[in-house]
């Protein structure tokens, strides 16, 4: 637990190498360090591995920081230094947290090696925001968590052989569901309504061309229409790699958008590929 700002946040270690990556969840990951954790076992064997749980995340406090792209920065580099990691680090962020990478390598090119995003969340397109009445239905899942309905519906949604074969172990696949009952708050809902507003400010500032990106996609992200998006999923996909200077840097992996849970041990061989750059 590390003191950043007005709150505590949360690290979570494995390995103890020359060479730092940084792992960065997605929306709604009730408990990143234990998510995460057969992909940092695959990556802690060579690597200094740090999982980083945002304010309202996992062990993480509450901040009554606003929601920005700015301060998700901050608080990552802020967090990171105050538990004596230095840079420069690689990043591997999932989805959302992308987003704040980029961001983050425009700001402090320096003290980020390379950015292997995990289906990331493309900086290239400005979507809509949130409609106003979509964002006020957000606070019916703090309302369903608080009668208990998540912590009921939770155990029946997790296929626990399945995550058994992702080289998960029993106390984190309970672990993980019992955070998904109680991960929704008040900084997690205004994460979720200023996703459009992350994009723009990242896309406001070119991307270092100093800064090597690789994009690991998943092959459902890549081929499935997202209604919320005008582009096709290849188009989508292609102009974003075409701002982050990775037109020939990235890999379509078969699985879900949570690519890492069945493809630990090639997503540590593009790392080992990255770090020899």
């Amino acid at each position: 637990m590390i003191d950043v700002f007005d709150g505590q946040m949360h690290l979570y270690q494995m390995g103890n190498k020359d060479k730092t990556i940084v792992l960065l969840p997605g929306l709604g990951v009730g408990l990143p360090c234990a998510d995460f954790s057969p992909l940092m076992r695959s990556l802690g064997e060579e690597y200094t591995v740090v999982c980083v749980e945002y304010f309202g995340v996992g062990f993480s406090t509450l901040t009554d920081r606003e929601r920005t792209c700015e301060n998700y920065v901050e608080e990552i580099r802020t967090a990171l230094s105050n538990a004596g990691f230095e840079a420069p680090y690689i990043f591997m962020p999932h989805s959302i947290s992308s987003v704040y990478c980029e961001y983050y390598a425009s700001l402090y090119p320096d003290e980020v090696h390379a950015i292997i995003s995990l289906d990331g969340t493309s900086t290239a397109y400005i979507g809509e925001d949130m409609p106003s009445f979509v964002k006020s239905l957000l606070g019916v899942a703090k309302a369903q968590q608080a009668i208990g309905l998540t912590s009921v519906l939770a155990p029946l949604t997790a296929n626990k052989t399945e995550l058994l074969s992702y080289g998960y172990t029993e106390k984190e696949i309970d672990d993980m569901i019992a955070f998904a009952g109680f991960s929704i708050n008040d900084n997690v809902l205004d994460q979720m309504r200023n996703t459009a507003e992350y994009v723009k400010t990242a896309n406001g500032k070119p991307y270092s061309t100093n800064v090597p990106y690789y994009k690991i996609i998943s092959k459902q992200t890549y081929e499935t229409k997202n209604n919320q998006i005008k582009l096709s999923p290849e188009v989508y996909q292609q102009e974003h790699l075409q701002r982050v200077g990775a037109t020939d840097n990235y890999v379509v992996l078969e699985g879900t958008h949570f690519i890492y849970l069945n493809n630990a041990e090639k997503i540590r061989d593009i790392t080992d590929e990255e770090f020899e750059r």
